[in-house]
């Protein structure tokens, strides 16, 4: 299936899978989604699997992926190797494997159906939070509290505004609780479609940052599910921590859009920082 039926954006782009001559799938990770030492970001590399899926697959959403993060995933030529599942009306299941030179670095389940806009019969309220223009820049090089936002690709991709109610980290007040909201787009202006909703789900600095643990959390597990077709504008990301222990760290994600619709949700464990 089309990937994009409009000329492509520079996250389109940046995610694109295509068919060699052999019918394999590849796609060139882009070094511009880094989030430091050549390390790509978790989300980015959930998209590029999802549009893997999607080419395979009679339907054009990808609407819950189960990613394994085996190792850090580089910049570079990559392969993407696609099992097809079951496929029906409605729904269509595949497995991917993602890899690099160095051997397989992401493996995922995806479930690809058609999202649509429809109104929920129930959900819960997004949370009260300040406009994005009473918010904190969190851009790459922009100062936070006198210590300067990490120049790293991720950064520079996402406009991120962070919520001060739960950003005492960026100033140097760390609450207390693992908790952290922030509104994000893509910094080009692009609308948030389901693609962009994954890479959302792994968007915000780690929430134990809020805790006062610094550094680095790499991911080990991550499942997304995306609920219904985001409308344009900014979204609000809600991330969540309910147990730092052990050196693991759990999170969850509530994506709204700009209508205050419940638009994707995730759960992720990861390694606290070193």
């Amino acid at each position: 299936m089309p990937q994009n039926d409009g000329p492509l954006t520079t996250f389109d782009a940046a995610t694109a899978v295509r068919r060699t001559e052999g019918g394999g799938l590849v796609a060139a990770l882009d070094p511009g989604w880094d989030v430091g030492g050549s390390i790509l970001n978790g989300g980015y590399l959930l998209a590029v699997a999802g549009r893997a899926a999607v080419m395979e697959s009679p339907h054009p959403d990808p609407v819950a992926v189960s990613a394994s993060y085996l190792r850090a995933t580089p910049p570079g030529p990559a392969t993407l190797t696609l099992t097809p599942g079951p496929a029906g009306r409605t729904l269509a299941h595949s497995s991917v494997v993602l890899a690099g030179a160095g051997g397989p670095t992401l493996t995922a389940q995806v479930t690809t159906a058609a999202l649509d806009d429809e109104a929920p019969v129930y959900s819960r309220p997004m949370p009260e939070i300040a406009p994005v223009e009473e918010c904190l820049s969190a851009q790459a090089g922009d100062d936070l509290g006198g210590h300067p936002v990490p120049e790293v690709g991720l950064r520079r991709r996402v406009e991120t505004r962070l919520d001060p109610a739960t950003a005492g980290w960026a100033i140097g007040k760390p609450s207390g609780e693992p908790l952290m909201r922030a509104w994000v787009r893509l910094t080009d202006g692009t609308d948030p479609d389901p693609f962009v909703l994954l890479l959302f789900a792994d968007v915000l600095p780690p929430t134990s940052w809020s805790i006062g643990l610094m550094g680095w959390a790499p991911t080990v597990q991550l499942q997304v599910l995306v609920r219904a077709l985001p409308a344009p504008g900014w979204c609000l990301v809600e991330a969540r921590a309910s147990e730092v222990a052990g050196g693991w760290l759990d999170e969850d994600y509530r994506i709204w859009d700009s209508t205050g619709r419940l638009v994707a949700q995730s759960r992720q464990l990861a390694r606290l920082p070193r």
